[in-house]
């Protein structure tokens, strides 16, 4: 298999596939949130930054569950305060992409409308993060510990690639 074809293989798994969903639940409110707080609110007298730091908040919070409850549901960490601290410091860091890029564009560069603000931050932004948070959550927050659906006797509806299965009583 080339590596194009792997390549493919890998953005077309249950697992990315399920992950995009997520975030795509995660964004609708993010994008909402950020909009609302932009146009008839206290906030909207702020600097957008701050829009923008309430309505990642909101889509934190979504998205965790999301990915906690369907992306990596067969993956259990083990220590769900790891996780979740783990989950809260990577989200910071993707919050600071596009918040950096939305400080770029309206501050630096005066691109000062609302659409501006939304493709700073709801487009370069967010795709930023994603790749930063998919990375970081595969590697770091959802990692392999014991598989807690296998426990449960619940279907996995996405299993990480790199793990291996073991079977018969010699391995266990």
């Amino acid at each position: 298999m080339s590596r194009s074809e792997q390549l493919l293989e890998k953005l077309t798994s249950p697992e990315v596939a399920t992950f995009l969903a997520v975030g795509g639940a995660g964004y609708v409110v993010d994008v909402t949130s950020f909009n609302l707080l932009r146009s008839d609110s206290v906030l909207s007298t702020f600097d957008p930054s701050y829009a923008r730091i309430v309505a990642v908040a909101l889509a934190m919070v979504v998205t965790y569950l999301g990915n906690r409850l369907l992306t990596w549901r067969g993956q259990d960490s083990g220590d769900r305060r790891r996780e979740v601290a783990l989950f809260i410091l990577f989200n910071l860091i993707g919050l600071g992409l596009s918040v950096a890029t939305l400080v770029v564009s309206h501050d630096l560069l005066g691109l000062t409308s609302t659409l501006a603000d939304n493709i700073s931050a709801n487009v370069v932004g967010l795709a930023l993060g994603t790749l930063f948070r998919y990375w970081s959550y595969k590697k770091f927050v959802f990692r392999a510990g014991a598989p807690a659906v296998a426990r449960a006797g619940l279907p996995v509806l996405a299993q990480r690639s790199d793990e291996h299965v073991r079977t018969g009583p010699a391995l266990q």
